[in-house]
């Protein structure tokens, strides 16, 4: 790690120059030697970091619904070309191209974050030896290594020995009580984020390997978390954990106020979005009409949540128009429009066209043919023919032993 950490050295000045900065404003309120000054100026370098990629995060998730998207195309082509892998290659830069999809602007945020990441882990190292870095002089160096966050120094690890631990005025103990519960709550929020995006903010009509590979990093995510964190300072868990919870947070506004097609985070949208256009009359805000407008301009291909939404403010007296608006509509108004949406309902075969259409071109239908003679009989049955249709076997039956009760 210290390795990778001189890789990104050339940063390290700058982070370091953020968190004297912080630890300045900080250190006025709770003292520039306490816990609560380092672990804040960290705190506060973090949601710095990841104001600045909001751009970058906003265009990770809609990589990500592009992605989740062209999956059956991508299936369609692996399967077509499956012999041939440059061609392969080929058609898939194509189809990126036309619908304008980066398949690494889901890794954007994540990449971008890492040389502030291992620039921290580079800082807090020295500090733990006691040498001066970037904008932290010797005093603040040795100001920081006294800091406790709950008993442990930031600088202190899991894997730390007891004399490197009593160097730094700290027990074994605290130290790995403190970086066991922040790996844990690292590891669980980390698990949870990719649970809310994969149950509430995946369209489920699309069943495809790439929700498959989400779900497996769901739960491989979180273990490598905990494997790596009894390596991490507990100056890293802090901002660690600190940009987990961000995430956590940030994908939680965006799944209800915009959620994706065919998911249920949608579903529960346009349920409240009803709720409010009954409950005042008309569509209040303009992200809220820019929702309706994209549903109107849909027309019949709309999705279930998306027609669900439609009859049901049918049902309530309105009609959507194209602007994103709503009007109360008449009785006859709402009775066309219901019509509508039945009509776009896809209609239910019965079960003797569904059997029908299973019979392969040129082969006779026995089971319609079956059914008109069963129609045609006389009501004079025998009782083999009763017997066969009480589920016993036709034709002669086979004679019982002697010795067989009657």
């Amino acid at each position: 790690m210290d390795t990778i950490g001189n890789l990104f050295s050339f940063i390290t000045g700058p982070v370091s120059w953020i968190i004297v900065q912080f630890h300045k404003l900080y250190g006025a309120i709770f003292g520039p030697d306490t816990g609560w000054a380092w672990g804040l100026s960290i705190v506060s370098l973090v949601i710095l970091i990841r104001i600045c990629l909001i751009p970058l995060f906003v265009k990770q998730i809609k990589s990500m619904r592009n992605m989740q998207a062209l999956q059956p195309k991508m299936k369609a082509i692996q399967e077509r070309y499956k012999n041939d892998r440059q061609r392969q290659s080929e058609e898939m830069m194509k189809l990126y191209k036309e619908t304008g999809t980066n398949p690494l602007s889901s890794c954007l945020p994540i990449l971008l974050q890492s040389p502030f990441f291992f620039a921290l882990y580079h800082v807090l190292s020295k500090i733990a030896s006691g040498d001066t870095i970037g904008s932290l002089n010797q005093q603040l160096v040795d100001s920081a290594r006294e800091a406790h966050i709950f008993g442990a120094p930031i600088a202190a690890k899991f894997t730390d020995d007891p004399g490197t631990v009593g160097a730094l005025n700290a027990s074994l103990t605290d130290v790995r009580v403190v970086t066991a519960i922040m790996i844990v709550l690292m590891s669980a929020s980390q698990f949870f984020t990719q649970r809310q995006l994969m149950q509430k903010n995946v369209d489920l009509t699309v069943k495809t390997p790439y929700m498959q590979q989400q779900k497996m990093l769901m739960y491989i995510f979180p273990l490598i978390f905990a494997v790596m964190g009894v390596n991490f300072p507990v100056g890293v868990l802090v901002y660690w954990l600190t940009t987990n919870v961000w995430t956590m947070g940030q994908q939680m506004y965006v799944i209800n106020q915009n959620p994706t097609p065919g998911s249920k985070a949608q579903d529960h949208y346009l349920q409240r979005l009803l709720k409010s256009i009954s409950h005042h009359g008309e569509v209040r805000g303009r992200r809220k009409r820019n929702v309706i407008q994209a549903i109107v301009a849909k027309g019949p291909d709309r999705n279930d949540n998306e027609r669900r939404f439609i009859g049901s403010l049918t049902k309530a007296g309105f009609t959507a128009q194209a602007d994103g608006t709503v009007r109360r509509a008449d009785p006859a108004e709402v009775e066309a429009e219901a019509a509508a949406v039945r009509r776009q309902q896809p209609k239910r075969q019965t079960k003797a066209k569904r059997q029908a259409a299973t019979v392969q071109p040129g082969t006779a239908k026995p089971s319609l043919e079956k059914t008109g003679e069963a129609k045609s009989e006389q009501p004079g049955k025998t009782a083999s023919a009763r017997q066969a249709k009480s589920g016993q076997r036709k034709g002669q039956q086979r004679p019982k032993h002697p010795s067989s009760k009657k």
